[in-house]
This record gives C-alpha cells, sequence and structure tokens, in this order.
C-alpha cells in the first residue's frame, strides 16, 4: 500500500473459523454495545467501521467450518466461479460480492480475528511488509510488548486465499492459547487490545501524526512441518514435551522436537535458528502438520 493511502473504509470480521470465540464474542459485543463500540471508535470519526460474523452456521454449530476452511476459499480461481462446490465456497462467493470484490476491493483493511490452540500470545499476522504495514507492526507492537509479529509474505498478497484479501488490505488477529468452542478472558482481551491499537494506528496513519517508531523484532513464515508417518499414513510421534507451547522459541540442530509412541526422541534435523509456532494446532493435526516455522527478522 503506498505512503499516501488513506483508510476510510474498515471492515471487523470474526467467524471465519465458526468455533474460535474471542473474536465472535468480541464482535458480537461491539455491534450490540454502544459503550463498548464508542471505546473501539474513539476519535476516528473520518473512518467508517463495519463488522461481519462470517460464517454464521460455523458459529451456530460451534465448529470450525461446516464442509471445509472458508479461510481457504478467497483464491481468485474459487472466487471466479458463480457457484461453490461446497458451503464455505458458497459463502466465499456471496460474501466477496458484499464487502468485496477482492480484485476491485471497497473495503481499504480487512481485519479478521483468529483464535489458536498454540501457544502464540496475541499474533498480528501481515502479508506484505510495505510502509504502512512495517508501521502499524511498529505501533502495535510498542504499545503492546507482549504482541508477536509474524510476516506471512511469502507469496503476493492477492494469491493469498484467506478471507482479509478481499480488502484493498487485510490482516489477521491470531490469539492463544484458547481451546475450541470456549472463551478464555486472556485472549478476549489481547483480542480486544490488538484490535482497538490497530484502529488507533490507522487514525493516526490518516493523520500524518504517528511520529518516529523504532524498528521491533518480527517473525517471518517459511515453512510448515509435518509429523513422521508410517507407511499406512500413521503418525509415529507426538510433539516433545520440550517442544510443546514453546512457540516462538528459538530451535536448534538436535533439539528434541518429536518424541515416538515407543519413547524415543527425535531430534531437529533441519537448519538451526528456526522458530516454530502453531506447535500442535489442533486445527492442523488431521493434516498432519506439526506446527511452522518462522525466521527472526526486524520490520
Amino acid at each position: 500500500m503506498s505512503a499516501h493511502s488513506v483508510i476510510k473504509k474498515i471492515l471487523i470480521t470474526a467467524g471465519t473459523h465458526g468455533n474460535e470465540m474471542s473474536g465472535i464474542e468480541y464482535v458480537k459485543n461491539v455491534q450490540t454495545n454502544e459503550k463498548l463500540l464508542a471505546q473501539l471508535v474513539g476519535q476516528t470519526s473520518n473512518i467508517d467501521i463495519e463488522f461481519a460474523l462470517v460464517n454464521t452456521l460455523a458459529i451456530e454449530r460451534r465448529a470450525r467450518y461446516v464442509e471445509e476452511d472458508l479461510n481457504r476459499q478467497f483464491s481468485q480461481e474459487k472466487l471466479s466461479v458463480l457457484t461453490g462446490d461446497n458451503v464455505e465456497h458458497q459463502l466465499a462467493i456471496e460474501f466477496n460480492l458484499a464487502f468485496g470484490p477482492k480484485y476491485e476491493p471497497t473495503r481499504d483493511l480487512v481485519i479478521d480475528i483468529h483464535n489458536t490452540t498454540s501457544n502464540m500470545g496475541p499474533t498480528l499476522i501481515i502479508l506484505q511488509s510495505d510502509e504502512f504495514h512495517q508501521k502499524m507492526a511498529q505501533y502495535v507492537k510498542t504499545n503492546m510488548p507482549e504482541a508477536t509479529i509474524l510476516i506471512e509474505d511469502h507469496i503476493a498478497y492477492r494469491q493469498h486465499p484467506y478471507l482479509c484479501t478481499i480488502g484493498r488490505t487485510g490482516i489477521m488477529i491470531e490469539v492463544g492459547p484458547q481451546p475450541q468452542g470456549v472463551l478464555r478472558p486472556a485472549a478476549y482481551l489481547q483480542t480486544e487490545e490488538m484490535t482497538k491499537l490497530i484502529i488507533t494506528f490507522c487514525d493516526l496513519w490518516n493523520k500524518k501524526a504517528l511520529g518516529n517508531l523504532e524498528v521491533v523484532d518480527a517473525f517471518r513464515l517459511t515453512e510448515e512441518v509435518y509429523f513422521p508417518l508410517c507407511p499406512a499414513g500413521n503418525k509415529l510421534a507426538m510433539i516433545h514435551p520440550n517442544l510443546q507451547n514453546n512457540d516462538f522459541t528459538v530451535l536448534n540442530k538436535g533439539a528434541p522436537t518429536f518424541l515416538t509412541f515407543e519413547g524415543e526422541t527425535l531430534g531437529w534435523e533441519g537448519e538451526d535458528e528456526v522458530f516454530p509456532h502453531f506447535i500442535g494446532e489442533s486445527a492442523y493435526y488431521h493434516l498432519n502438520i506439526a506446527f511452522a516455522l518462522s525466521r527472526k527478522t526486524l520490520i
């Protein structure tokens, strides 16, 4: 996004996954409570903020999705047809028409709120590393030191299949640990705080009133790591106890990574100084994804 671009319209979404309760409860509350809405909007009178609870059927069922992950339905290919292959694909087409379209966006920023079962704390996921996103990361991290910045710019912004990419720019708030289908106060409060900071940042960005911001630590996604499998496709091991819950902690060669069901420790065989995250994420377990990897960087 260019340095002179102004944020006029923001869409805040939750319930892209119907069992991630922090965003769902927060958006419900802001939509129905004038005091909470005023706390969020603050002095941002020149920004139009909309809210949407996305996958309402999945929310009713307290399920991640009904047939297929909605947050993987917003690719150009999937949005280019008139009728979807399943519930979520059809919903993506309709949502894109209502709030997009992705390739001629009508919303300047989409903030999509998520939860993870992994011990990632409050994480801001940005899909671009231009000046706007750099300064957003710096502002959020400076004002919320416990926040983590995760950069997923390994592919071009429009190539991501995420819901938030229907906006001119889009980001995700990812807060954990929180079990699926329940609400934990720490995760809710961190969701609320990060959302408010992003809105305040956009107001200051528009007014060119950010001042000098310091460079901050961040992590850049590199790849996903899979569980070791037997020829029949069954898992041979689980996350090692030394690694479990240590998201964004350095992993070096030889460090305990997996523990086989026979009790053997499997050490890390990859490169040094990598940082796992989404460790043991329950939504990825059936895909045999053990965790994702990132490299530490500055932004």
